[in-house]
C-alpha cells in the first residue's frame, strides 16, 4: 500500500513547443518568458518547493537547454555580480539555483502529457509524486498543492485541481463529473472528458495543471491508447483510474478559487505580468497609478 507514503517528488513536464508565442520562442523555451524579472517555469519551482516538495524532475525536449542552465550555477557571472558589490541581484541568482536538487529527463517525442508523465517512472518509483505543469502558475498567496498533497494522503488515490470556467470555455480543458463528499474539501471525480465539446460537456469544471498522482498511474499509462490528437492523454489514463477498485483506484478533485494564469496563453500571461508586478514593493504602486491613467 501506498496510502500515507509522504510526497516527496514533483514532475513538471516542459517539453512542448510553445508554437503560441512564436517568434519569441523560435529559440527560446517558453517557459523562460519573464514574468517581471524571472522566468514562468521558475514560479513554478517555487511553488512545489513552497509545498514541501524536495526532489523535482523536469520533463524536457529539443531546445531546452536554457531550463537547465537557469536552473545550474554561473561562477563568471555570480563572481562579477560580487565585485560590484551588487547583492541584490547576486542573491536572486543564487536563489534558482538552490532550489534543487532538479532533475531532468528529455521527452524524444512529443507523444502526449501521458507520455511526459510515464517518462517520469524510473525517478518517481512506487510512491506518490506532483505534477506541475510549466504552463500554469498559481498566486503564491494562494493555497492549492498542499491542499491535495493532503487530500492524496487521506484517499489513497489520485487527485486533480478543478476550476470553473464559463461553459463556452470548456472545449479548451479536460472536464469533470464529479460528486460532493459530504464534510470535505474534495469532490470525487466520477468521468473525466478531454476537450469536450459544449453540448458533451458533463460540467463547467474545468482540470488545471496540478495533479497528485497515485503510482498506480504509471500501469494505466503503459496501456493507454493515443487519443484526443493522437497523444497519451493523461486525462484519458485518469479517467480509467476514477473506475478503478484496485489499490490507487479513485479520483478526487480539489475545486480552486485563487488565481491562476495561463502563462502559454498570451492574455493571461499579460494579466500574470501586470498582476505579480503591481505587488511588487519597489514599484507595485507607481504601476498601478500609471495604469489608472493609461486606463482613463
Amino acid at each position: 500500500m501506498t496510502l500515507g507514503k509522504p510526497v516527496t517528488k514533483a514532475v513538471i513536464p516542459a517539453a512542448g513547443l510553445g508554437t503560441r508565442f512564436l517568434p519569441a520562442t523560435k529559440a527560446m523555451p517558453k517557459e523562460m518568458l519573464p514574468v517581471v524579472d524571472q522566468p514562468a517555469i521558475q514560479y513554478v519551482v517555487e511553488e512545489a518547493v513552497r509545498a514541501g516538495l524536495t526532489d523535482l524532475l523536469m520533463i524536457t525536449g529539443r531546445q531546452k537547454r536554457a531550463l537547465e542552465d537557469h536552473f545550474d550555477r554561473e561562477p563568471s557571472l555570480e563572481s562579477a555580480l560580487e565585485l560590484k558589490g551588487d547583492f541584490e541581484k547576486l542573491d536572486a541568482v543564487q536563489h534558482a539555483s538552490a532550489l534543487g536538487p532538479l532533475h531532468y529527463v528529455r521527452q524524444g517525442d512529443p507523444k502526449g502529457l501521458g507520455h511526459a508523465v510515464l517518462c517520469a517512472r524510473q525517478h518517481v518509483g512506487n510512491e506518490p509524486f506532483a505534477v506541475l505543469l510549466g504552463d500554469d502558475l498559481i498566486d503564491e498567496q494562494d493555497e492549492l498543492l498542499s491542499t491535495m498533497i493532503d487530500v492524496q494522503a487521506r484517499t489513497g488515490g489520485s487527485v486533480i485541481a478543478l476550476i470553473e470556467v464559463d461553459p463556452a470555455e470548456i472545449s479548451a480543458y479536460g472536464c469533470a463529473n464529479v460528486s460532493a463528499v459530504d464534510g470535505d474539501v474534495h469532490v470525487r471525480v466520477n468521468r473525466l472528458v478531454e476537450k469536450p465539446s459544449i453540448a458533451d460537456a458533463p460540467s463547467n469544471l474545468a482540470v488545471i495543471g496540478r495533479y497528485v498522482l497515485h503510482p498506480a498511474v504509471f500501469d494505466v499509462l503503459e496501456e493507454t491508447e493515443p487519443g484526443r490528437g493522437g497523444e497519451i492523454q493523461l486525462t484519458d489514463a485518469l479517467q480509467t483510474l476514477a473506475t478503478s477498485d484496485g489499490e490507487g483506484g479513485g479520483v478526487y478533485g480539489v475545486v480552486f478559487k485563487g488565481r491562476r494564469y495561463d502563462t502559454g496563453d498570451k492574455l493571461s500571461y499579460l494579466k500574470a505580468v501586470i498582476s505579480i508586478a503591481s505587488e511588487r514593493v519597489e514599484f507595485g504602486e507607481e504601476l498601478k497609478t500609471w495604469m489608472k491613467t493609461f486606463v482613463s
